[in-house]
This record gives C-alpha cells, sequence and structure tokens, in this order.
C-alpha cells in the first residue's frame, strides 16, 4: 500500500476515485467526479467476503473507469491501532494483490459521526440516514482525501 503522498504523486492526471468505509457487516462506496472535486455516496455492499467484495470492486471500477482506492483506516482517537485498524489493514492488503489500481489508507477517525450529523443538517428522516450511513461515510472519507490531494 502507498502513502497518500506517494498517491498525490501517482494521480497527477484527472481521475476518478473510489472510497471505501470497510465495515463488519456492511461496505460504503462512494465516487469521486474525474477532477477530484466532490465525493458522492455511491452504494452499500453488504459484506460476505473479501472475494466478493473483490469481485464487486472490480466492476465498478471497470464501469466508471476508476484509478484509485481510497480505504479509511480506523485508527484509534489517541493515534493507536486497533483490531479494526489491523481488519481493514488485512483487507486492504488483499484488495491490492487483486486489483490493478493503487490503494492507500486514510484516516477516517469521526467519518461515521461526521456523516451521521452532515446528513442531520440537511434534514434527512433517521431510518433514510441509518440506511445511507455507509456510503456516506465513504463518501466522507473519500472527500476528506481528495481535498487533503488537491492542496
Amino acid at each position: 500500500m502507498i502513502t497518500i503522498e506517494d498517491f498525490k504523486k501517482k494521480q497527477s492526471e484527472a481521475c476518478r476515485l473510489i472510497g471505501l468505509d470497510l465495515g463488519s457487516k456492511r461496505i460504503g462506496v462512494s465516487i469521486c467526479d474525474d477532477k477530484q472535486s466532490i465525493a458522492t455516496p455511491f452504494r452499500t455492499i453488504n459484506k460476505t467476503n473479501t472475494n466478493e467484495l473483490i469481485t464487486e470492486l472490480k466492476k465498478i471500477i471497470r464501469e466508471y473507469d476508476i484509478k484509485g482506492l481510497i480505504i479509511g483506516n480506523p485508527i484509534n482517537m489517541d493515534g493507536s491501532l486497533g483490531r479494526s485498524a489491523q481488519s481493514v489493514n488485512d483487507i486492504s492488503n488483499n484488495i491490492e494483490k487483486e486489483i490493478d489500481v493503487d490503494v492507500c489508507l486514510w484516516d477516517e477517525r469521526l467519518s461515521t459521526v461526521g456523516a451521521f450529523k452532515l446528513s442531520s443538517q440537511l434534514d434527512v428522516n433517521v431510518s433514510k440516514r441509518e440506511k445511507n450511513i455507509d456510503q456516506n461515510a465513504a463518501a466522507f472519507i473519500l472527500q476528506g482525501a481528495i481535498d487533503f490531494l488537491s492542496n
């Protein structure tokens, strides 16, 4: 896996990226435009196994001409790595082996909380907010990364 700085150097041309929020039961997916200015919630994938996730990602990558993958890294608030971060790292390594695009981890602290608060400010009802929280968190992750990449 490459660092966000190396990702920035390799992704110099305009291209679309995917953001992933790897949850234990559901995986949020977001996609940005080719100018990398706005991340949009795309869909939620129910997690069954890594091979099925990789198959789904390959379809999305082909269909939308994706050139890179930003995966939320659930670092603890104190900066340490817990079980969730290790699980994400393992899955990310498996994805990287099978998919031919750059893969980068991005600090996702507070992404789910941020996505939930943002949707509440937009006056989205609670059941719809909870239904879309994974893809909204993925968009929050991807937006943070593309904002960093544009600076």
